[in-house]
């Protein structure tokens, strides 16, 4: 690797103010978030918990940034969030890089999570996709599989929900088109989420 530039000439105050001024965007996006927007969330903890009455599993799945906050939220279920409980099912479907790059390679990447969920999802599952751009082909796949195969579908997002908003049971669009506050604005509600679900189901 070629070495790159060093710090000289970094200018120290000059970045606290523009870590200031992320901050300071971050919350503007999360103070958008409206009353309508959270009774949607709710609805999503509401559809879990009957899932999960049922012996049903919730399956999450994205790209990148996203693929992270699908593992952390299936991590907060399985794991905990605040309380020491039993474990929940829930599984990321963006780990097993076997499975990944097998259907990438002998069919194509825009399959990876639709058949994931077409052998593992069924009905009365929660499939959750997550999307920035609200336009990720494999989400949408995934999204699609999931409703062919009797799940309930959520879907996380942005301002742009034209290709999305159809496929999802629940739709939860975070009012920005900026890849990184949108999953800012993700990974705090499904920390929500988590927090919803184990408050009913463990108590406070």
């Amino acid at each position: 690797m070629k070495p790159l530039g060093g710090a000289a000439g970094f200018d120290t105050a000059q970045a606290v103010r523009l870590a200031a001024a992320q901050l300071r965007a971050s919350c503007r996006v999360k103070q958008r978030i409206s009353p309508a927007l959270l009774g949607r969330l709710a609805e999503f903890a509401r559809l879990t918990l009957e899932a999960l009455a049922r012996g049903r599993r919730v399956y999450l799945f994205g790209n990148g940034g996203s693929a992270a906050d699908a593992q952390h939220i299936a991590a907060e279920l399985q794991g905990r969030l605040r309380r020491v409980r039993p474990a929940l099912p829930a599984l990321a479907l963006t780990t097993n890089t076997s499975v990944l790059t097998a259907i990438g390679n002998d069919t194509r990447f825009a399959d990876v999570f639709a058949r994931q969920v077409e052998g593992l999802a069924g009905r009365g599952d929660i499939v959750v996709g997550l999307t920035t751009s609200g336009a990720s082909a494999n989400v949408l796949a995934g999204l699609r599989a999931a409703r062919r195969c009797g799940a309930r579908t959520v879907a996380l997002t942005g301002a742009r929900t034209e290709k999305i908003k159809r496929l999802a049971d629940v739709l939860l669009a975070v009012p920005s088109r900026d890849t990184q506050r949108i999953q800012e604005a993700h990974i705090t509600l499904g920390h929500i989420y988590c927090e919803l679900i184990e408050r009913h189901l463990f108590g406070r």
